[in-house]
């Protein structure tokens, strides 16, 4: 079932009796027609009229929404049955469908005109074959639904089209009630299994009363819809952070995570955000009930396609799309429906709000992606200022691969009374990507890469290769494809939305051997196919080099991060030697036996002299400490 765009109100739902009058009076018209014709052309008109008839018929039942609502109303008033009789049914087939304009709702089939909202997936289809082809193609049945949907009990429709018409901003329950309730699989280990537990899985948690970890996400017990989406989707067994931050999630508490690259943080939060748009007090109109933020456009789609195959067969389970560098309209025409969660980045959020396009005051729940980011200059400012039209009393989920010391201070004031949750070591690289750092000088960059490139036993595409600027991921690309004659490109920030969409397609789809990228790629996305990355500019921070050697180790897979350096990153020489080094990775000697680096190791030891020093309280120096402090109060 599925609803015409054109509709902005929800009417309630009608019976059969009136597509029976609308067909007669189709007959009729075809009954009169035939009068005047031969008997073979009149045989041809009734066969068109019963094919007509039953697609007529099919259509009509199809737009029945299961919710208890339909695109009509039955108020009894003459004038509305004319206009309803005028209005055009729905398209039974996509050759009936014009094209898009600019800026228009594009099927997810054809690329026609999106003119409806499948309710079964919340994509956008042009017609009922299209529909029919979605449902199939995700595996919701053959697809005959969309075009007949069998009466389970005729007596109860017709009763329901002769009640009276109910309230049109009325939302109808039929999912039930869900409430978290630790399992008692769970609630009999003792205190001592919980922490072995903890322990083998590098699981750390700091707060009061930090609800235990699950082992199955049966143990969850979600209602079936969820469970069997969770499995359609692939998602058979938590990870660790999903372990331990979904049931925290789904007590109501606050959270702040830090787990590895690709260990899974999206739907750890991403199922805390589904529960609560499903509960009974979620129903509101005008103003979502989650709001997740995140600070790129692909790491925005990304969460919303895999929200959508969450929520997909949940009754008013929508999500909308908020992102720069797409067209406005379709977004703007997509929160005329109920959503129940919103996925933005900060300013295109901030100019639909600034528009009273959307209201957050019904948000019960607000999920900040790549926190570390987020809270950086540039996006606080934004993110301050979104959370202030967010109602006080509200959930929030922070997440991370890296949170620093000063972005965890902040941070801690978006929050109240949170559990804070570390998964391995906190700030440090993937354990599932191997780790070679070369020491490369500048002119020799080009040289080595295409030495990585040749190599049998490393070059396993699709590489990902990071740069620094710009103008060079399009030179370094444009030598690449000339060298090599490997299929390669360029993104970044400068391209078109719709051609970064269609090159991190091409990337997961394996259509390119080399993509050379700016830090667009180095967060969050699932880059579950590529297994080799190449840092052939050194990141600026030690932060942003986690990320990106992040890349090849999605989903628990083992990848290889090569990263060239040399004299120009010697900044970073003690952050790379106390965060590479632990992990088993060989260094270069040139880096080992750098002056700099030794400068910077002798003020470390100062710099940690002196902290202990200061800590330790005597005779000699209690004025002093006293004058600190007092300083510091000022």
């Amino acid at each position: 079932m599925f609803l015409p765009r054109a509709l902005k109100v929800k009417r309630p739902a009608e019976g059969s009796a009136q597509v029976v009058v609308k067909k007669s009076k189709v007959v009729q018209e075809e009954d009169s027609k035939s009068s005047s014709e031969t008997p073979a052309q009149s045989e041809e008109a009734c066969e068109d009229t019963q094919t007509r008839d039953a697609t007529t018929h099919a259509a009509a039942e199809s737009l029945a929404p299961e919710d208890g609502h339909s695109s009509l109303s039955d108020d009894g008033d003459d004038d509305d049955d004319e206009e309803e009789e005028e209005e055009e049914p729905v398209k039974s087939f996509k050759k009936n469908q014009r094209w898009p304009g600019p800026g228009e709702p594009v099927c997810v089939m054809c690329g026609r005109y999106g003119e409806y909202i499948c309710d079964a997936t919340d994509n956008d289809v042009c017609s009922l074959e299209c529909k029919a082809s979605h449902l199939v193609q995700m595996g919701m049945g053959t697809g005959a639904d969309a075009f007949m949907q069998k009466d389970q009990n005729r007596h109860e429709r017709t009763v329901q089209s002769q009640q009276p018409a109910a309230d049109p901003g009325r939302v109808v329950e039929s999912e039930p009630g869900y409430s978290y309730r630790e399992d008692r699989f769970i609630s009999g280990l003792t205190e001592e299994q919980v922490q072995r537990i903890k322990q083998e899985l590098g699981i750390e948690t700091q707060g009061r009363d930090v609800a235990r970890p699950v082992v199955e996400f049966e143990h969850c017990s979600f209602p079936p819809t969820l469970s069997g989406n969770l499995k359609k989707a692939g998602y058979d067994t938590p990870t660790p952070v999903q372990m331990q931050m979904v049931p925290v999630g789904l007590t109501g508490r606050d959270v702040i995570a830090s787990a590895d690259t690709g260990s899974g943080k999206t739907v750890a939060f991403l199922l805390p955000v589904v529960v609560r748009a499903l509960e009974k007090s979620a129903h509101s109109v005008g103003s979502p009930v989650a709001l997740i933020l995140t600070p790129t456009r692909e790491l925005a789609i990304q969460i919303e396609r895999q929200a959508k195959e969450l929520v997909m067969g949940l009754p008013n389970m929508r999500t909308a799309l908020l992102v720069g560098g797409m067209p406005l309209p379709p977004q703007l025409h997509r929160l005329k429906s109920s959503i129940k969660i919103v996925i933005a980045t900060p300013g295109r959020l901030i100019e639909i709000l600034k528009q009273k396009e959307l209201k957050l005051d019904k948000v019960k729940i607000v999920v900040v992606d790549e926190v570390d980011t987020m809270l950086k200059m540039g996006f606080q400012q934004q993110v301050l200022e979104v959370l202030e039209q967010v109602p006080e009393e509200h959930q929030t989920l922070l997440a991370s691969a890296t949170i620093p010391t000063g972005t965890e201070e902040l941070a801690a004031r978006l929050v109240r009374d949170p559990v804070r949750i570390t998964i391995g070591e906190k700030n440090q690289p993937c354990a599932n990507v191997r780790q070679i750092l070369l020491w490369v000088e500048e002119p020799s960059k080009k040289k080595k890469l295409f030495e990585i490139l040749n190599d049998g036993k490393l070059y396993q595409p699709p590489v990902v290769v990071f740069v620094e600027s710009k103008l060079g991921a399009d030179l370094l690309c444009e030598a690449v494809a000339k060298v090599t004659g490997l299929t390669a490109v360029a993104i970044h920030s400068d391209k078109s939305q719709w051609e970064r969409n269609r090159i991190l397609r091409g990337l997961l789809d394996g259509d390119f051997e080399v993509v050379i990228s700016t830090g667009v790629l180095g967060r969050g996305l699932d880059l579950v196919n590529v297994r080799l990355v190449v840092n052939f500019d050194m990141p600026n921070t030690m932060d942003e080099y986690v990320h990106q050697v992040g890349r090849a180790g999605r989903l628990g897979h083992r990848g290889t991060a090569i990263t060239l350096l040399n004299n120009n990153n010697k900044r970073l020489f003690l952050e790379v030697v106390s965060r590479v080094k632990p992990t088993g990775s060989i260094l270069p000697p040139q880096l080992l036996n750098s002056p700099h680096l030794h400068e910077q190791q002798r003020r470390e030891k100062q710099r940690n002299k002196k902290d202990h020093e200061d800590s330790l309280v005597t005779t000699n120096n209690l004025l002093d400490i006293i004058k600190k402090h007092d300083r510091r109060k000022k």
